[in-house]
């Protein structure tokens, strides 16, 4: 099911990561431990699967 750039960037932040910057629709977040940074989409439609498995993959994270 595909998720919201809402709901990417909580996922993100739960493990992590924090806004730092937003320009125009696309939001960036950087994770201070591991100095990894991901740019989301912010947009209001739905996220397609390929982007989030390559959002989650530059972030580090293991698909739950």
């Amino acid at each position: 099911m595909p998720i919201t750039s809402k709901q990417m960037i909580k996922k993100l932040m739960k493990h992590g990561f924090s806004i730092v910057s937003q320009n125009g629709s696309h939001v960036k977040l950087v994770n201070s431990s591991n100095n990894k940074t991901v740019i989301i989409p912010y947009h209001s439609r739905d996220l397609k699967k390929g982007l989030e498995q390559a959002i989650l993959k530059q972030a580090g994270i293991k698909e739950d």
